[in-house]
């Protein structure tokens, strides 16, 4: 724990459009890359890791226009110690104001000897001169030694300096499988601190992965003994079991000031809402009782509780709902309600829209506004979302029937347009109606897959809510998520199927998924 009077300022790196869009099904187009990375630097994220540049075209395009338009945070891209790496990541960096080049390399014996076959001197030879080669192109450069907690202590000091002697302004220290345990990370730090002579002269990161469920605790520990970077992920999105929880270790950090004595510049009334945008984009649905950002973190049923609560807040709620982003008030807008409430009321859930996204949506949300009295803030948020997931000259609805009794096959006839064309055909086999509007997709699209999950959920509250369909499909060893929205859940489940459709089409054509 520092003694010092002054906070010490914790470095928020989020990784959520890197290491977070690797948890299968997670991909996002470029425009909601765009958004997330957007929505970053308003909650006040230091460093966005936007991409890994040489990985796919798409990843190279998002690196790019995210470091073009996005301001108030650095935007990094990921590269190996290779020299094609690392010039393209900056191919894709240099148009950025303020940008960072991340080039890993791992260090553990396992991974020396299985994946690298490198012995340590070379290992030492390839980080050198991946360091240099970034630093010749800017002068913010991190350095990861993959597999870090598992890397002999005598070892790693001899990487960590070399590579501050040769230009690394940043060290990240990874817990790349999660094996670690608060004692033991805390301990690795600690003999960084202590035996790398030009420690003083970069910042120590820390990236720890969740499969122990230690991400939060390790980065914490990390913090205590000396790290000044913590890599993390909204929603704890991430490989595996994930990365360690931006919103968790944040507010850990605010409410244990006390304890860490150190402080971050997050903006965290903004937390909930991003955490709602990451998890409407990924289709990953937050956990109703995950810390903080659940919508039963701060709900109380147990008698004692509620007495408790109405007595004196502070009883058995350790922060205010209000601290970070939830509200007491759901804002209800109606068909008289017009552009400037629904853009302000967009704007406070984290979304930005161009005039033309507005106007898109707008036209969605009068349709909306007559098939139901009140829209909800779950209602703008599918409405913004569905508009953010189409795909210009790809398959539309145009129409469906479908008709499905107990005991018999359902039918269902239905017609898509792509571009000036119509496609109709007729299916009379399938388990429901939804099934059959599937298998009469496949046939049009002639894309068949092999459905992986289905979910459907209410948007906002009523009987008469949205539906808000999200589906995971297998198409040739890949996954990729759909999302639907309508008041007919049968309409919405058949609109998320489409767009998953969708997704595989732009995925094999453009490489942008």
């Amino acid at each position: 724990m520092s003694t010092t009077n002054q906070p010490r300022q914790i470095t928020i790196f989020d990784t959520t459009l890197r290491d977070g869009e690797q948890s299968p099904g997670c991909s996002m187009n470029l425009s909601e890359k765009l958004e997330v990375a957007q929505s970053l630097a308003d909650l006040g994220v230091n460093v966005i890791e936007a991409g890994f540049p040489i990985t796919s075209v798409g990843d190279f395009q998002a690196v790019q226009e995210i470091a073009k338009s996005v301001s108030g945070a650095t935007i990094c891209g990921l590269a190996r110690c290779r020299d094609q790496d690392i010039d393209r990541a900056w191919e894709a960096l240099q148009h950025g104001t303020n940008v960072r080049i991340h080039v890993f390399l791992a260090t553990s014996a396992i991974h020396r000897e299985f994946k690298l076959k490198m012995d340590k001197q070379e290992i030492i030879r390839r980080a050198v001169e991946g360091v240099k080669r970034a630093k010749s192109y800017c002068d913010d450069i991190e350095f990861s030694p993959e597999d870090a907690a598992r890397t002999e202590a005598d070892f790693l000091c001899e990487v960590v300096e070399a590579a501050i002697q040769a230009g690394a302004t940043t060290v990240n220290i990874p817990d790349t499988v999660g094996y670690a345990t608060p004692a033991h990370f805390a301990g690795v730090i600690d003999n960084l601190m202590n035996r790398v002579p030009n420690i003083d002269q970069a910042v120590i990161s820390v990236h720890c992965h969740n499969d122990l469920g230690l991400a939060v605790a390790n980065s914490l520990a990390a913090v205590e003994h000396g790290a000044g970077q913590i890599e993390c992920t909204v929603n704890g999105l991430g490989e595996r079991a994930g990365n360690c929880s931006l919103e968790e270790v944040v507010m850990a950090i605010r409410t244990r000031n006390d304890y860490y004595q150190v402080e971050t510049s997050i903006n965290t009334p903004r937390l909930v809402p991003t955490s709602r945008l990451v998890s409407n984009i990924t289709g990953m649905l937050v956990q109703r009782n995950k810390a903080i950002v659940g919508r039963n973190a701060f709900a109380h049923e147990a008698g004692i509780h509620q007495d408790g609560m109405l007595k004196e807040p502070t009883t058995y709620e350790i922060m205010r709902p209000a601290d970070v982003g939830f509200t007491q008030t759901d804002l209800v807008l109606g068909k008289h309600s017009g552009r400037a409430a629904l853009t302000d009321r967009a704007r406070a859930l984290g979304y930005h829209l161009t005039d033309e996204q507005l106007e898109a949506v707008f036209e969605d949300f009068k349709d909306l506004a007559d098939k139901k009295k009140e829209v909800y803030d779950g209602d703008i948020a599918a409405l913004i979302e569905q508009r953010n997931t189409r795909f210009v000259d790809q398959w539309q609805i145009v129409s469906y029937e479908v008709q499905s009794t107990s005991g018999q096959a359902p039918s269902a006839t239905l017609t898509l347009a792509r571009g000036d064309q119509q496609h109709t055909t007729s299916i009379d086999c399938g388990d429901g109606p939804l099934d059959a509007l599937f298998r009469a997709i496949e046939e049009i699209t002639g894309t068949t897959v092999v459905v992986r999950d289905f979910r459907v959920q209410s948007a906002s509250r009523g009987k008469d809510a949205q539906g808000e369909s999200t589906i995971e499909v297998e198409h040739h060893g890949q996954v990729y998520r759909g999302r639907g929205v309508s008041t007919d859940t049968v309409e919405a489940g058949t609109r998320a199927f489409l767009n998953a459709i969708n997704r595989i089409e732009v995925g094999t054509n453009k490489n942008t998924t």
